[in-house]
């Protein structure tokens, strides 16, 4: 990997439960607002639980024309959006690109489940009416590498493109890709991130079946609440968060804005269960040091951690112990928060929006909060900005994301110096 090539950012999007644009998500996240409420996109008289963090005010149609949004998943119609939102900030006009240019522009965007509603809606039809009478566009509109499929056929960019998948770390696995292949000169930048929109009664009903989801149906909105002795589960959130990737000269030559720049990462397996985090941490703490050691940083630099913290009583405790294994006195120095405590769990959408929220945190000094805290873990003994957001000055943020079969991700993002 060639130590000369800089990556940064210089474009972000974010469509999140709490704000459709990355400065609503932020002024949200600043405001300690939780995304939480009853479920209104379908009817959740069979589910155990009955409220998520939905998008709210999203509009595909807004972002793309009536015949494409039909013929997509709701997953790639987030996706899709948040790529033009994207391309608009970044300050990139595709029409005006060379052929030369938009080969050297790729697209890697995942997404943990894919097209999950148009699978439960045409599974239903096969079973009523037969398979002849399935939709042409079944496939395309569920398989998970097709809405980075559509952001290349949209923009025509032809670098590298594929959507890299491991549940709920899907996002940061496909920024780490994306930046590879700009360190390495393999692209001058690359369209990047997650979503998801698996709020419907099948991925509820497995989430449920899985003990995985909060069950606190009589307060929605205060069900989201990391590292409190009485969590009981995460909270589903759904949409999409897109970062454009850029080598440092590339940018600058183009006058490009640059939020952050992105200096290292880190990758582990707990090797340990399919769905629970190995208890003392071991898998996250190696990710991390991997991360820390290809970053060339120091554990007393890192400022600020954007924590998994899914609210989960295994997953909350682990990490936690992860950090104390990693930064030692330091981790007591260190600013943490989650903020899935506001947005709920985005699944493979949750590791771009969170690193929205670290870059957002670099640019602007402030520490996003932990929201619905009220009764300590003892086991849970960090400082992980309970309630509301705080100043700070953040030089070095990273980004942990984890998932299901042991899948864990650090992105270690620093303010951006020439």
């Amino acid at each position: 990997m060639s130590k000369d090539r800089r990556v940064v950012v210089t474009g972000i999007a974010a469509l999140t439960p709490i704000g459709l644009t990355a400065q609503e998500y932020w002024d949200a996240m600043m405001n300690s607002t939780s995304g939480a409420a009853l479920i209104k996109s379908f009817d959740t008289s069979r589910v155990v639980t009955k409220f998520a963090c939905e998008l709210k005010g999203f509009d595909a149609l807004n972002y793309l024309d009536r015949k494409a949004a039909r013929r997509m998943d709701l997953y790639a119609q987030y996706a899709m959006s948040a790529a033009k939102v994207l391309i608009e900030d970044a300050g990139i006009n595709p029409e005006t690109l060379s052929s030369e240019e938009k080969e050297n522009i790729g697209v890697i965007f995942g997404t943990g489940i894919g097209g999950i509603q148009t699978f439960y809606e045409q599974s239903k039809i096969n079973y009523t009416d037969g398979p002849t009478r399935v939709s042409p566009f079944f496939i395309p509109m569920m398989i998970p590498d097709i809405a980075c499929g559509q952001i290349s056929i949209q923009y025509g960019f032809k670098g590298p493109n594929y959507c890299a998948v491991s549940a709920c770390a899907t996002a940061n696995n496909n920024i780490i890709d994306a930046y590879m292949y700009v360190k390495n000169g393999m692209a001058d930048a690359m369209v990047t991130g997650g979503s998801e929109a698996s709020i419907c009664e099948l991925g509820m009903g497995g989430f449920n079946s899985a003990r995985a989801l909060s069950t606190r149906n009589d307060s929605p909105e205060t069900a989201s609440r990391p590292f409190d002795a009485n969590r009981d589960g995460f909270v589903m959130g759904e949409g999409a968060g897109a970062l454009y990737l850029e080598e440092l000269e590339h940018a600058k030559a183009r006058g490009a804005k640059i939020y952050a720049e992105i200096v290292g990462f880190g990758l582990s397996a707990d090797a340990y269960h399919i769905t629970a985090p190995d208890p003392e941490g071991t898998g996250a703490s190696l990710a991390m040091r991997r991360a820390l050691k290809n970053a060339g940083l120091n554990t007393t630099e890192v400022d600020y951690i954007n924590m998994h913290g899914t609210s989960t009583d295994l997953g909350d405790i682990a990490e936690t112990k992860a950090i104390k294994k990693v930064f030692g006195d330091h981790a007591y120095k260190l600013s943490c928060s989650s903020t899935k405590s506001m947005t709920g769990h985005l699944l493979g959408a949750a590791g771009a929006v969170e690193a929205i929220a670290s870059i957002l945190a670099l640019k602007n000094g402030r520490i996003p909060p932990t929201i619905n805290f009220e009764t300590p873990d003892p086991e849970c003994d960090l400082d992980y900005t309970f309630n509301k957001p705080k100043d700070k000055e953040i030089k070095v943020a990273i980004s942990n994301v984890f998932g299901f079969g042991g899948h864990n991700t650090t992105i270690v993002f620093r303010k951006f110096e020439d």
